[in-house]
């Protein structure tokens, strides 16, 4: 029984493999920490991957209407998906949704207004924290003159 007693005494007082506990049960937290940097990045590079479309599609759009061709929304919509899933973007199509809607413009006389809507999913790999997918929606007016 004193031999027993002096063991545990002992254990007690060795630390030998403390760092390695410690580390054992913090290390999971710093690693969803740096996950979530990480995918935050993603996030917003994303986002202005998304602005940067929606400046070429503006672009594209008012372009053609200085040409004379008037293009439709579903038009407007297919070369935004076009430019979206090109390099340098890269945008996954299964994830991401455009509209282009066309309404008189309250803001401009004889203006026509088109309202580009981007909607994307950003993939995530923090699905072990519970976070799946990221929803992002960036919305822009373009306006032209009919």
């Amino acid at each position: 029984m004193i031999r027993l007693a002096s063991r545990l005494r002992g254990l007690r007082r060795d630390q030998t493999a403390s760092s390695a506990i410690e580390f054992g049960l913090i290390a999971p937290l710093f690693l969803a920490l740096f996950l979530g940097v990480l995918q935050i990045g993603i996030g917003m590079q994303n986002y202005n991957a998304m602005r940067s479309i929606s400046a070429d599609v503006a672009r594209f759009t008012a372009i053609t209407y200085q040409q004379g061709t008037k293009p439709t929304d579903t038009a407007i919509e297919s070369y935004a998906l076009d430019v979206a899933e090109a390099p340098p973007y890269g945008l996954r199509s299964g994830k991401l949704t455009i509209e282009a809607d066309t309404v008189a413009s309250t803001q401009f006389t004889g203006a026509k207004e088109i309202t580009l809507t981007i909607e994307y999913n950003v993939p995530s790999f923090l699905g072990f924290v519970g976070i799946s997918e990221i929803p992002l929606t960036y919305t822009r007016p373009i306006f032209v003159m009919p």
